[in-house]
């Protein structure tokens, strides 16, 4: 992908690593603070500060300045030019050598995709084993159990006399496996939590497993054509699921065959399932608006019905797509192009390294408390723990409450 083409060259494609979470803007607190400048330099400040307060009256003035100065950008200022022939001979040099170096960081890149496939192989045991646990295919052994419980006492401070349940006996009329294990395990991602509606949720309670599986290219591969990449299986009820036919909706992320200037894998594009509503009211990425229209000649009326666009996880499943040389695309546009790219990237990602491989955690909501830790400053001291559960009833929201295992979301 090559979004930078549309605008300047400073555009960094999005990678596995440098995709954020969130888009936050740079408040003031982030920024660096200006340092105390000697006389000299504040009447130089000060001067500089008229001439600007010159300019602002002036927009077209402006505006031609802006554009030539955005011209200039990527121009050789001159410098290495005016070098010597004996000098310029070894920046080329150092080209020469960056070249290997830039090849070598691709090899690593692919070196550490394979151990990526070959680890997911050995994961899988374990996924399958979570599934059948999750879906009430089977019941965890009280070695299990016992692993699970031992982790909770290494990291609780306090003293825990309460009982095993590795050895208890299962109530025939106790639920079958976790019910909505993975709806809390992604309500409990903090930007999938912003785009799963309540709407969403009836659909999401159907989906029994989320996979992943590496793509591998092909040997009749096209040349130019991305072929490295991941999928991501969502795997749903079908038999019970009455919004839409799908057995399972895929995503699918490509990665371009070259690595990018920082030596990380860039991505290509992602494509998604196309999702079988089963019928236009079951359809959770629009709603349906009615509209009375009266003829003015007859006085008749009539109802129109028209499907409207709106917010919905399951949009995750038509990403956007990165324009072309071809597409005529504004400034504007082009900006919240990149960022919805890029938080479809995150997304992607912390699916395949986090929500899969740690779902439990995020069911639990441990995960939360790695969430950004640095944002949380503690108010108030410690208190009893009587007055902690009354102040968490107060604040905790009427339609989401939180894991029991963490108050911060």
């Amino acid at each position: 992908m090559d979004i930078g083409k549309k605008r300047d060259a400073n555009w960094t494609a999005p990678t596995p690593q440098n995709t954020p979470l969130s888009n936050a803007p740079i408040e003031r607190e982030q920024l660096a603070r200006p340092t105390v400048g000697t006389i000299g330099e504040e009447e130089e400040q000060g001067e500089a500060a008229d001439a600007a307060a010159a300019l602002l009256p002036n927009a077209a003035l402006t505006n031609m300045i802006q554009d030539r100065l955005s011209t200039l950008v990527g121009q050789s200022s001159g410098y290495i030019e005016s070098l010597p022939a004996e000098v310029r001979r070894r920046v080329e040099g150092l080209k020469g050598l960056n070249v290997d170096h830039q090849k070598l960081e691709a090899q690593f890149q692919h070196e550490i995709l394979a151990l990526e496939k070959k680890f997911a192989s050995l994961y899988a045991p374990l996924y399958n084993r979570r599934k059948q646990i999750v879906l009430g295919e089977d019941e965890p052994t009280a070695e299990e159990v016992e692993h699970g419980e031992a982790v909770d006492k290494d990291e609780d401070d306090e003293d825990d006399d309460e009982a095993s349940l590795a050895h208890l006996s299962i109530s025939t009329d106790a639920p079958k496996g976790i019910p909505e294990f993975w709806l809390t395990a992604l309500r409990n991602h903090v930007a999938l939590s912003e785009l799963i509606t309540e709407r969403d949720e009836g659909a999401l309670r159907h989906l029994t497993d989320v996979r992943l599986r590496y793509l591998d290219a092909s040997s009749e591969a096209v040349p130019g054509q991305a072929q490295q990449g991941f999928q991501l299986d969502f795997v749903f009820d079908a038999a019970h699921n009455e919004f839409f036919s799908n057995a399972v909706l895929t995503k699918t992320y490509f990665y371009q065959d070259q690595v990018g200037f920082s030596g990380d894998l860039v991505y290509d594009h992602a494509e998604g399932t196309q999702i079988e509503w089963t019928s236009p009211d079951t359809n959770l990425t629009h709603r349906l608006e009615t509209k009375k229209q009266r003829n003015k000649n007859t006085n008749e009326t009539r109802t129109v019905k028209r499907l409207v666009p709106t917010d919905s996880f399951f949009n995750f499943f038509s990403p956007p797509r990165p324009p072309t040389e071809a597409d005529d695309v504004d400034d504007e546009d082009l900006d919240s192009l990149e960022e919805r790219l890029e938080l479809d990237y995150q997304i992607g990602e912390d699916l395949k390294d986090r929500i899969i491989p740690h779902a439990i955690d995020f069911f639990t909501g441990k995960a939360l408390q790695y969430e950004n830790p640095d944002e949380w400053d503690d108010e108030d001291d410690f208190e009893d723990d009587d007055d902690e559960d009354e102040d968490d009833d107060d604040d905790a929201p009427a339609q989401r409450p939180e894991p029991q295992e963490c108050k911060q979301q």
